[in-house]
Parts: structure tokens; C-alpha cells; sequence
């Protein structure tokens, strides 16, 4: 298998050579252990630890946010809020697909020189898109602002020009990541959230719903700039190949799907239900986000490591194992505090005012673990090579809008569709991987049966 890269490498520990050792330790497993913390499953797991407590740290203050703001405005003002933010997540399909496409270039890539010239191109055509993207959002904020009642369209304008920043945000994000500098992209998604949080307890009580959203776009801007790139990101460097214009469209795809998936529904239950009972489902849709990108922060640790030893003969599938364990049980324990207290969260957490919602929660939760399981075997496929997944996924992601569309008599019959969309990807995505797994097995009995 390849050696990772000086960067990455450095995140290792040294293998230390055999030596006897006294009182009878077990030679054996002090050799598996010093190779286990060479290999990349240790990576993935060191690194999906410390994404794991920064998202735990970021989930937390983005749940204060969301508890502040709803407790302050209640459902109906929350709801503007909650539609901003989808609003800015559905552009992070753009943010997303430049992070990943940097990350996966500069984890391929063992000179620096060609690492600083991958960031500086790619941050060039994400600020192209963004600013053009934050234009048009601009000039279409009227009728915007109608087909979802917002009070002012002023909330398009500050979310349009925090776009502009978000898109090339997740450029500096994927060189964090593809240098598996873990540390530092977990302080960038920390930066974010506490400013956020910091701006909205000074603006929300004064502004109302726009302070909100002012405190969203300032969030950004300050993630853009702080932590600064590591120096070698900050010195000149040319490419030496070009940059793969099929990974940037398949990456464009699948992250358009996921942001589809992941913010449609509550856009559409805002235009197709009341504004209380549309916050009532905002809040349930933000508990299953945060379980999300708990999940994704796991995700993002896997991927350069299986990008970086992509150019292996064989595919190493164990390197699934720990994300698809750590994610299962992220989800199954957030079910067993539902069955512990099957009253208390939303009332508790959000106010009188979204209890109604309460039996939703654990529905909701179940359809975000379904979909979070089909990413990590999607993510893994796509970090490997350019895959079908990604248009797979956007099939699902317009059967989404078609399905609620049909099927929106209560807030459950929506959740319900969402379920069964979500199964049916999983096993979709599921069915091919499993079948590759046969396929190493089966190439070597061949060998040794040839041999013999």
C-alpha cells in the first residue's frame, strides 16, 4: 500500500523496532499494537475522535443558538430563522463540494509546491461561484421572500452575502482535512458556532429574526479568515496535472443531492403548513442535523485517509468498519434517551410551545441514522474513485420532493416518506458494496487454488 504523505505521516506514531521486554509481556501484542497505531484504521479513528469532540462542542452551541433564538421569538419567528439556515445549507453543497475535492487532491498529492497551487486554484473558482451565487440571490430576494414569507427581504440579502463567503470557506476546510490537520479544521467549525452563538445573544434580543441572521452571516465571515492556512498553503506553487474536472462534478452532485435531502423537507413544510407548525418541525429537523453532522465529522476523518491510499491494487473495505460503528451507535444512543425520556426533550429544551412535536423526535432520528449509514458507503466509494452514487443519491433527493408533495397530510406522513426514501438508498447503495466484498476473497482463493 502506498505510504501517505510528510504531512500526514506526521500524524503517526513511530514503529519501534522489537526488543526483548521483561516480566513476561507478550511480544505479539506489543508488535500489533505498535503496527495498529501505524495504520490507517488508527487514523481514522485518532482522527474521527477529535471531529467527534469538536462536533459534540459545536452541536452544543449551535443547540443554544437554536434554543435562544426559539425561546425568544417562539415558533412561528423561529421558523424565519430555521429557513435561513436551510437556505445556507443548501449552498454548502457547493462549500461541501469544494472541501472535499480539495481535500481529496491535496491527501493525493506528496509535494508541497503542488498542495499550494490545488488550494490557490480552487479558492479562486469558489470565490467566482460564491460571489455569483450571492448575486443572484440578491436580485431574486423578492419573490424569494413571497413563496417563503419571510417578514423582510432583508434576510435574503444578509444570507446571500454570507453564501459569497461560505463557498469558498470550504476550500481552507479541505485543506485542514487533506493534510488530516484535524486540529485545526475542528477549531474552524468551533469558530463558526461560538460566534454565531456570541453575536445572536447581543442581536436577538434587540433585532428579533434578523439579528439572527445577521449573527449566521457574521459567523461565517469570521470562519473564513480564523485559523489561518498552514504556511505552506501560503507560499507559491504550480500544478503539475491538471485538476480532474470529473471528481469536481461528481462531488458537485453528491453533495447537491445530500443538501436536497438533508433541508427540501423543511423548505417544503414551510410553504405547505402554518408557520407554528412549520417551527414545530424545524426544531425536530435540527435535532436530526446535529445526529447528521455528528455523524459527517466521522466521515470527514475517513476520507482523506482513504483518498490518500486510493492508489492501493486492492480496495481495504475495513477501513468502513469504525465509521459505520461509531455513527450506529452516535444514533442508538440518542434513541435509548428517547425511550428513557419520551417527554421531555422538546418541551424541555425549545418551550411549551413545541411539544406537540415531541412524538416526531425518535421517527425523524431513525430516518437521519438510515441516511447517515448510505453516506459513509457512499463517501467511501467516492473518495476511492469517480462513482454512480452521487447521481443515485440525486434521484433520491427529487423523489423527496416529489413524495412530499403528494404525501403532506400531517407532519408524520412527511417524516414517514422521508423513511422509506431513506431505506430504500440504503440498501440501494448497500447491495453493490457488499457484493466488492467477495471480490478480494474470491481473487485470492483463486491464486492459491492456481498455485496449487
Amino acid at each position: 500500500m502506498t505510504e501517505p504523505s510528510s504531512l500526514t505521516a506526521s500524524l503517526r506514531e513511530p514503529a519501534a523496532a522489537p526488543t526483548p521486554l521483561s516480566g513476561g509481556v507478550d511480544i505479539g501484542l506489543r508488535a500489533r499494537v505498535t503496527r495498529f497505531r501505524g495504520s490507517h484504521h488508527s487514523r481514522i479513528l485518532s482522527g474521527s475522535l477529535i471531529m467527534l469532540i469538536s462536533s459534540a462542542v459545536v452541536a452544543g452551541v449551535n443547540f443554544a443558538y437554536n434554543v435562544h433564538v426559539a425561546q425568544r421569538l417562539g415558533p412561528a419567528e423561529f421558523g424565519h430563522v430555521a429557513t435561513s439556515v436551510s437556505l445556507l445549507l443548501i449552498a454548502s453543497a457547493l462549500t461541501l463540494s469544494f472541501q472535499i475535492v480539495c481535500a481529496k487532491f491535496v491527501a493525493r498529492s506528496d509535494d508541497a509546491a503542488a498542495r499550494a497551487a490545488v488550494y490557490r486554484r480552487l479558492r479562486m473558482r469558489a470565490w467566482q461561484v460564491g460571489a455569483g451565487l450571492g448575486a443572484l440571490l440578491i436580485a431574486l430576494s423578492l419573490p424569494v421572500t413571497k413563496f417563503l414569507r419571510f417578514p423582510t427581504p432583508w434576510i435574503m440579502v444578509l444570507m446571500a452575502i454570507g453564501i459569497a463567503f461560505y463557498v469558498p470557506l470550504g476550500v481552507k476546510r479541505g485543506i485542514f482535512q487533506g493534510t488530516c490537520a484535524f486540529p485545526r479544521l475542528a477549531a474552524n467549525y468551533s469558530i463558526e458556532a461560538i460566534a454565531k452563538f456570541l453575536l445572536a445573544l447581543a442581536l436577538v434580543w434587540t433585532f428579533g429574526a434578523l439579528g439572527a441572521v445577521v449573527a449566521i452571516m457574521l459567523s461565517v465571515i469570521a470562519a473564513y479568515f480564523l485559523p489561518p492556512p498552514q504556511k505552506l498553503f501560503r507560499t507559491p506553487g504550480t500544478l503539475s496535472t491538471p485538476l480532474s474536472a470529473g471528481e469536481g462534478r461528481q462531488a458537485i452532485v453528491f453533495f447537491v443531492g445530500q443538501v436536497v435531502i438533508m433541508n427540501t423537507d423543511l423548505i417544503m413544510v414551510k410553504h405547505l403548513f402554518p408557520a407554528a407548525e412549520a417551527g414545530q418541525y424545524a426544531a425536530v429537523a435540527l435535532v436530526g442535523r446535529v445526529l447528521f453532522y455528528a455523524s459527517w465529522s466521522v466521515i470527514a476523518a475517513m476520507f482523506p485517509v482513504t483518498a490518500g491510499s486510493s492508489r492501493a491494487e486492492r480496495p481495504n473495505h475495513s477501513l468502513v468498519a469504525i465509521p459505520m460503528v461509531l455513527v450506529l451507535g452516535m444514533f442508538l444512543g440518542f434513541l435509548g434517551v428517547l425511550q428513557i425520556f419520551p417527554a421531555a426533550v422538546m418541551k424541555s429544551v425549545f418551550g411549551p410551545g413545541f411539544q406537540q412535536a415531541e412524538s416526531l423526535l425518535g421517527l425523524y432520528a431513525a430516518n437521519t441514522a438510515v441516511y447517515a449509514l448510505a453516506v459513509v458507503l457512499m463517501t467511501y466509494e467516492m473518495s476511492r474513485k469517480v462513482a454512480n452514487t452521487g447521481w443515485l443519491q440525486l434521484v433520491f433527493s427529487a423523489l423527496v420532493v416529489a413524495g412530499i408533495t403528494l404525501f403532506h397530510d400531517s407532519l408524520r406522513q412527511v417524516i414517514t416518506v422521508l423513511l422509506v426514501l431513506m431505506v430504500t438508498l440504503l440498501v440501494a447503495v448497500a447491495v453493490p458494496f457488499l457484493r466488492s466484498l467477495r471480490g478480494p476473497a474470491s481473487a485470492e482463493l483463486l491464486d492459491v487454488r492456481e498455485a496449487a
